[in-house]
């Protein structure tokens, strides 16, 4: 019996055998030979009882342990069915909560390797195109038959590209610090209308060479990372900037209610293809009316808005006249 090789129980035999033993003698010499028979009697049942619950309760524990070590092995298939009250009951139910915690930690992991070589490929590929550009100005501009006004254009050609590569980059380090969650957004005060200010700053050049009014109507406050907040909200702006015709209009509102403050982002462009609207947030998605870009900003503006809690959407705007964004910052957990 593999009881037997247990210390314990061994040690716990031994014990109540000597109680047993002393029991019976004393009741030998209290009462006589009868009443010896009936405590031996009632002393080896009571051992027989406690063996086979004993021997019960580690074949339970060994079923465990095999299981354990099949789920340490790689086996994800175990489920514990066979749950029990007791302390090996509650045992089985917290390796039975580690089992689902391994599960959905597989299950992340392989997300997790899958997107980043989708993101890898996504990243080879819109850095490939740049690259190829710029070796091919730079042939050009070693080419002595190359006149000097090509030249030049090469040069204005190559820092655009270089530019270009490195608005990529720096975009996705900013996105994946905030996927990683080691950017410590602020939780502060402030107007909105000095989140909307700052950000159209970098934004007036480019509306004013398309002759694009910038409309705006703010009033109130937002709790959140103004600096942050006003790079997501730069980056949808800019999207309209792209997708609005010469002499259009943006219109920016943005007011604050007791649950939450809310901006709201109008053009009247083109709008949104139907198909692109369930995809227009993903990173490196091109939509039909893409022309230009890698496809991070509306990507890089959702991360932000969602790392503090809040969320955006987009929309057509009635009679699809144009887009809408909507960004809304929660004052608590919703």
């Amino acid at each position: 019996m593999k009881l037997l090789r247990n210390s314990d129980f061994k040690f716990l035999l031994f014990v109540e055998l000597l109680i047993t033993l002393a029991f019976a003698l004393t009741m030998l010499f209290l009462a006589g030979v009868r009443a010896l028979l009936v405590s031996l009697f009632f002393s080896l049942l009571f051992i027989v009882t406690l063996v086979i619950y004993l021997e019960k309760k580690r074949r339970e524990l060994s079923s465990l342990s095999e299981e354990t070590d099949r789920v340490l092995h790689g086996d994800r298939s175990i489920t514990f069915d066979s749950l029990c009250e007791g302390e090996i009951g509650v045992l089985k139910s917290e390796i039975y909560k580690m089992v689902l915690t391994l599960r959905e930690n597989e299950e992340q992991l392989k997300a997790e390797k899958v997107f980043l070589a989708d993101s890898l490929a996504d990243i080879s590929h819109q850095i490939k195109t740049p690259l190829t550009s710029i070796n091919l100005a730079i042939s050009m501009l070693t080419d002595p038959k190359t006149g000097e006004r090509r030249k030049q254009e090469l040069k204005e050609e190559l820092y655009m590209l270089l530019l270009k590569i490195e608005t990529l980059v720096s975009t996705l380090l900013k996105i994946s610090k905030l996927d990683a969650g080691t950017v410590p957004l602020k939780k502060e005060k402030a107007s909105l209308e000095a989140l909307i200010d700052k950000a159209c700053i970098s934004l007036l050049v480019p509306a004013e060479l398309k002759d694009i009014s910038l409309e705006k109507k703010v009033d109130g406050n937002f709790e959140g990372d103004i600096m942050w907040s006003a790079e997501a909200v730069t980056n949808i702006i800019k999207n309209c900037i792209d997708y609005t015709p010469q002499g259009g209009k943006i219109e920016i509102s943005a007011h604050e209610n007791p649950l939450f403050s809310e901006i709201v982002i109008e053009d009247n462009g083109s709008g949104i293809d139907e198909n692109d609207l369930p995809h227009i947030f993903e990173r490196f998605y091109k939509g039909k009316k893409q022309s230009g870009g890698f496809g991070i900003g509306l990507s890089l503006a959702r991360t932000i808005v969602t790392s503090q809690g809040g969320n955006i959407t987009a929309e057509n705007r009635t009679g699809n006249t144009g887009a809408r964004f909507v960004i809304r910052f929660y004052k608590g957990a919703v």
